[in-house]
């Protein structure tokens, strides 16, 4: 950040190829008008150019609270899919993996008709889940560029125009909401429930304390019923609708665990609903569904084989003590505001719990 007397500044941010954000007072003089030209014509700043473009906006004394970012060159095909895809959230999409529980708790995994349509939809929700965040960085574009995190967003750095987002919105929703009523209709009408869900928590239901973390469990469980519409299912134990309810109630509030306790008395400002909780609460909360989580599964685990009531799957139960437990700890003990898809894609002990967990779960239902 460079500074200007008391209540100036300039940030700037690196980009490849290189571009700055900066701040600009008025529509005035070069620093506001030239980067508009800049903007048409697709150019892009070298580095030396850059430094004295930013030592002109110093001695030009022209700063406001107004961000700008010059350009990137949004000709390069290659360069606009990677921003579209990072638009998408690809790291966000290991949720959609809950689609397949219907497929494998039906046994139903090596067979191959089934396996293919569940595959198809768990592809078409991962696109429809894109979109779902493709509109909502359009929609929230001008919060986006004053956030100290989601300003570096594709669409809100620069990185990817406006035009191209909502032309690629469209399309998108357009592709995928068509091949998920041809896949099948229940199916569809899901998707378009889960989307509409999705942008209203985005635009409103996010700030509402309680709601927020309800409407992530409820988004779970369109999910799993996502996975079970495309096929025929015979033997679905409702003690999974439950303990995936749990689960994601579970993790939901251990993430504004986290975030409050590391935030402290900032968290109200990095995200609203956040004052509406406490550390006290949502402790209790977390134990609340520890426990239910504990009991369900256990519950489950004597129904869960096809052939009848079988003490094998209680086998299972340490493997998801371990990773309650383990996932407990680091929501307590981390120094980060990670969401639990990160927690899962960087913890080795917790990814080692859940793999153990599933060629646990394998073996007793397929052999």
């Amino acid at each position: 950040m460079i500074h200007m007397g008391d209540d100036a500044k300039i940030s700037y941010s690196f980009h490849k190829p290189f571009s700055i954000t900066y701040y600009t007072l008025s529509n005035r003089g070069f620093s506001a008008g030239s980067p508009r030209v800049l903007r048409r014509q697709g150019c892009v700043f070298p580095l030396e150019k850059s430094l004295s473009l930013y030592k002109f906006l110093l001695n030009s004394n022209q700063v406001s609270p107004v961000d700008y970012q010059l350009p990137y060159p949004y000709g390069n095909i290659n360069h606009m899919l990677k921003n579209l895809i990072e638009t998408m959230r690809p790291r966000q999409w290991t949720k959609n993996l809950v689609i397949f529980a219907g497929l494998v708790f039906d046994r139903q995994l090596f067979v191959a008709s089934s396996a293919l349509r569940v595959l198809a939809a768990f592809f078409l929700f991962c696109l429809v889940s894109g979109l779902t965040y493709t509109i909502n960085d359009i929609i929230d574009l001008k919060a986006d560029r004053h956030h100290p995190q989601k300003c570096h967003r594709p669409i809100a750095s620069g990185r990817l125009s406006l035009r191209h987002a909502v032309v690629f919105a469209i399309l998108l929703s357009l592709v995928a909401f068509s091949a998920a009523f041809l896949l099948s209709w229940k199916f569809g009408l899901i998707c378009i429930t889960y989307t509409l869900l999705m942008l209203a928590y985005s635009k409103w239901l996010k700030h509402i304390m309680l709601v927020d973390v309800m409407v992530i469990a409820i988004g779970f469980l369109l999910r799993v019923f996502a996975g079970i519409s495309v096929i025929e299912v015979t033997f679905f134990s409702p003690w999974l609708f439950f303990l995936t309810a749990l689960l994601a109630l579970f993790l939901g509030f251990g993430k504004r665990f986290a975030e409050l306790r590391l935030l402290e008395g900032s968290a109200g400002e990095f995200r609203k609903v956040l004052d509406g909780y406490s550390i006290p609460l949502l402790n209790q909360y977390l134990e609340v569904m520890l426990a239910s989580i504990l009991i369900t599964y256990m519950l489950y685990s004597f129904s869960a084989h096809p052939q009848g009531p079988t003490y094998t799957m209680m086998l299972t139960t340490p493997f998801v003590f371990f990773g309650i437990f383990r996932y407990m700890y680091l929501i307590q003990n981390s120094d980060t505001t990670s969401t639990p898809e990160e927690v899962l894609l960087k913890d080795h002990p917790l990814q080692a719990a859940i793999l153990l967990w599933v060629v646990a779960v394998m073996l007793i239902l397929y052999l």
